[in-house]
């Protein structure tokens, strides 16, 4: 192991990178403990420039962000054959490895751990930079529940210099948006597919794109329409279900148009769930780790082998337009309504649709002692459960 690079003391090797070994130093100039991320330069001569491009892209890329969700670039630098760039020192765990602990976060911290990445990759898309490689392992996880991106090796910014060859995909296959697999032009919509690819797996345990191969992932990823969530695990509320129908929509017009607007309704999600309670364990444990065969869930679906079928279709209220009317219903805004009607062309119903609608929503489960309801409380309720009644009248007549 090197024990020098420039004018930092290394101290202990972290890991290996996408490109390089990371290592773990020290600044003496100002005695702070670094994360150093390298690349070997001394490659053939033909893969050189365009790795040391990409590496000096990531530094110029990430360095230019300066977000509570998203790691702190200090330095860059290059000694001999190897580039390296000098990091926040980040206490804590990939989300990978705590996934891999073997069993499923509560649901309200799944939530709030990647609204805390949709709110950094809002702000990166807003200085024109896409990361291209959303996945729990660059993610990290420190004290409370603090979510930072990491690895921004592959971004793209529309002012770099190092350019895609077309068709070219860079990215992980499990959670690579279809227009990435299919070497398009990508956009931020891009990354909040991968993001939603990532929600998805950590609220069942498993990814909703899966195959043999890279071509099976990829043919997934194109032509697949995952379960709903909520029926692998009981625990995830029927609103998530439409929130990831929308962030993993095929179409990036269907889509979620920026991250930011992901954060809010994740966080509007979460904000209607009890607080579990449970502190992550962010402290990397002894010893060597194994990956578990099978995350269990508690009143999770059992079937045997010969019974169990992918579920390549989905019904008809689990679509991005029923999404998108569906939280806006629950917000209780007419405008909202009104304007998602004028943007997905749906006509409104008449008196009499609506006295066809179907049965009133199931009853919410008080968590605590009943309370009788405040007057204005009652009120809201009442406006939300008629929108409702309305939304669902108009499911009623597109399936017809």
């Amino acid at each position: 192991m090197i024990s020098q690079l420039g004018r930092y003391e290394v101290l202990g090797e972290l890991g290996q990178g996408a490109m390089g070994i990371v290592y773990k130093a020290k600044d003496p100039l100002i005695d702070r403990v670094v994360a150093i991320k390298t690349i070997n330069l001394g490659l053939a001569l033909d893969e050189k420039e365009e790795y040391e491009g990409r590496f000096y892209q990531e530094a110029k890329a990430a360095g230019r962000l300066n977000h509570p969700n998203i790691v702190t670039i200090y330095d860059v630098g290059k000694s001999g054959d190897v580039a390296y760039i000098a990091m926040e020192f980040l206490q804590g765990r990939e989300l990978r490895d705590i996934m891999n602990d073997g069993g499923l976060l509560p649901v309200d911290q799944v939530l709030d751990i990647v609204a805390q990445v949709a709110q950094g990759l809002a702000y990166a898309h807003e200085h024109g930079i896409v990361h291209r490689d959303v996945k729990p392992s660059n993610i990290m996880v420190v004290r409370d529940g603090h979510a930072k991106i990491t690895d921004f090796g592959i971004a793209r910014m529309a002012s770099s210099a190092v350019r895609t060859q077309t068709g070219m995909v860079l990215g992980s296959p499990k959670y690579m948006s279809p227009e990435q697999v299919m070497g398009k032009e990508i956009d931020q919509r891009s990354d909040i597919f991968s993001l939603g690819v990532m929600l998805y797996e950590m609220l069942t345990g498993q990814a909703p794109f899966n195959g043999e191969n890279v071509n099976a992932i990829m043919y997934q990823t194109l032509n697949a329409v995952p379960a709903p969530p909520n029926t692998l695990n009981p625990a995830v509320p029927e609103m998530v279900n439409f929130i990831l129908a929308k962030a993993l929509a095929k179409k990036v017009e269907d889509r979620y148009q920026n991250a930011m607007d992901f954060a809010v309704d994740l966080r509007a999600c979460r904000d209607t769930l009890p607080r579990s309670g449970k502190q992550i364990n962010v402290s990397p444990p002894g010893g060597e780790r194994k990956l578990p065969d099978a995350i269990d869930i508690s009143g999770r679906r059992h079937m045997d082998e010969e019974e169990a079928k992918p579920a390549v279709a989905l019904s008809q209220a689990f679509d991005s337009a029923a999404a998108t009317m569906r939280l806006a219903a629950l917000t209780g805004t007419g405008e909202d309504v009104d304007e998602l009607v004028k943007t997905l062309k749906v006509v409104r119903p008449s008196a009499e649709a609506i006295g066809r609608a179907a049965p009133a929503p199931r009853p919410a489960i008080r968590q605590g002692p009943a309370e009788p309801p405040a007057k204005s409380s009652g009120s809201n309720l009442m406006l939300i459960a008629v929108v409702i009644l309305v939304l669902l009248g108009i499911v009623a007549i597109l399936v017809a």
